[in-house]
């Protein structure tokens, strides 16, 4: 087996050591709200009454509240969440706001080729609908229509980018080592392919928090540290309970994302993956010229175990991914977002990168659980004689496909028959993952398998070919 870049170039362990001498574990997104988009919120007590209920105030429940309150001005909407606006995934990732809603061209032509210039569209249409809401509603995510930009960073992944950008996508340009590098001054460089048009940067935390004030703002009632113990249908809507108070609505919506689904069916659907980030303090003029990057496009490369990387407004560098952690049982659990050798290994990594950084220092480190699935993207669907509409599954890419998802529940809940809700995509429910001890054993070798195909030339071993033949196939 070969050496990847990352291996061949390590930066010093004292470089790494110093740049994570003063690193706080917390989340960078959620430190820099102001006070006034964090609001102490109440816990629900007692009994109240709602057109629709929605469980989780993360991007999914935020957009589906506000979509509802879109169509029906009047409806009476309250949303229940087990800890605070945004404070899971929502407030955690790093703000890639992409257009596609299959996770990627290649994964939806594998999938839903017949209707992938739909799906191509409603992404499309989806993003620009984000980016508007900024002026819409008069709220400040930061939102910046950047791109995205995937460098090679190995021989063969060259090959890959330009195959790529021969299948003539629209706004996919080609960079050879020349313009990449003048674009990005990152040695490890050996070619790119930048999207120009199908990805914005956005604040995450500030995201959530200014859909929650919005939706505030038109009536709908937030109750933070409410974790719903469970859902009757007895009687002829849905009554959500707490440990202090229900909320009888006659309709639902789950927004729960990597947590333990309420809807039994679907505890097998999902894996929690653990992902791991550190953000930089803020770059000086001078370090900022040092690496060109004046586009700010998002960045993410070509390798199985993969990075990504972007500027925030105020100069940082958010460096993320590559490590992709699952814990027997599905379990969720606080301790299992402190890995120090995962920081290390991205600290190194990140002076690989830009080793004219060397002397930065990293101010945060955090982490957060993704709800994959196996076809990693979001599945959807009804329960309860379509009284309750739930997603999940989102897989890492759910900060723009949230808000289709939204108007796609409404869809379900409402009956309507339309371009959404005849996708495969939306009809057809991916398999569910196997349950312990074959999930972490599957899990566990198929991320083997990933690290040794990307020692390898990218290529992919007999495990990987079967599950790619199966529709199952694996991207960390």
């Amino acid at each position: 087996m070969g050496t990847t870049v990352f291996e061949r170039r390590q930066p010093a362990a004292s470089v790494i050591d110093e740049s994570l001498a003063t690193t706080a574990h917390s989340v960078f997104w959620i430190d820099d709200l102001p006070a006034n988009l964090r609001p102490d919120r109440p816990t629900l007590t007692g009994s109240y009454r709602a057109d629709l209920v929605v469980v989780g105030a993360g991007y999914t429940g935020l957009w589906t509240a506000l979509l509802e309150k879109q169509r029906n001005p009047g409806a009476k909407v309250i949303v229940v969440e087990a800890q605070r606006v945004g404070w899971a995934a929502s407030g955690r990732n790093g703000g890639f706001c992409e257009a596609s809603l299959t996770h990627g061209h290649e994964n939806g032509m594998a999938r839903w080729p017949k209707e992938m210039e739909l799906l191509n569209r409603l992404g499309q249409q989806n993003l620009d609908e984000i980016q508007a809401a900024e002026a819409e509603y008069g709220m400040d995510f930061q939102f910046e229509r950047t791109g995205q930009l995937a460098p090679a960073v190995e021989e063969h992944q060259v090959e890959w980018l330009k195959e790529w950008a021969a299948e003539g996508e629209d706004g996919v340009v080609y960079l050879d080592q020349d313009e990449v590098q003048a674009s990005v001054h990152s040695p490890t460089y050996l070619a790119g392919v930048w999207e120009k048009d199908a990805c914005g940067m956005v604040h995450p935390a500030r995201l959530a928090a200014e859909l929650a004030r919005v939706i505030e703002e038109d009536g709908v009632e937030i109750f933070e540290r409410s974790h719903v113990t469970g859902l009757d249908t007895s009687g002829s809507g849905v009554t959500v309970h707490t440990a202090a108070g229900s909320v009888a609505a006659d309709r639902a919506v789950l927004a729960t994302n990597v947590f333990p689904s309420l809807i039994k069916r679907n505890r097998l659907m999902t894996v929690p993956v653990y992902d791991y980030v550190l953000m930089t303090e803020p770059l000086t003029d001078e370090q900022l010229a040092s690496i060109g990057w004046a586009d700010r496009q998002g960045i993410g490369d070509m390798a199985n175990q993969f990075h990504y990387y972007r500027i925030t407004k105020d100069n940082r560098i958010l460096f993320g991914g590559y490590d992709a952690i699952y814990h027997y049982g599905r379990k969720v659990k606080p301790e299992y977002e402190n890995r120090p050798e995962t920081w290390r290994k991205l600290a190194s990594h990140f002076f690989t990168t830009f080793p004219q950084l060397e002397g930065l220092k990293f101010t945060h480190q955090w982490a957060g659980a993704i709800d994959s699935s196996t076809q990693f993207t979001a599945f959807f669907g009804t329960a309860r004689d379509r009284r309750i509409a739930y997603t999940a599954g989102f897989t890492g890419l759910g900060v723009g496909s949230t808000r289709f998802a939204g108007n796609v529940m409404l869809d379900l809940l409402d009956g309507v028959e339309n371009e959404r809700t005849t996708l495969e995509m939306v009809r057809k429910r991916p398999m569910p993952f196997p349950p312990e001890p074959a999930a972490a054993a599957a899990v566990n070798v198929v991320r083997w398998s990933l690290d040794r195909a990307d020692h390898n030339k990218g290529k992919r071993n007999v495990l990987l070919k079967t599950l790619d033949a199966l529709g199952l196939g694996f991207d960390s």
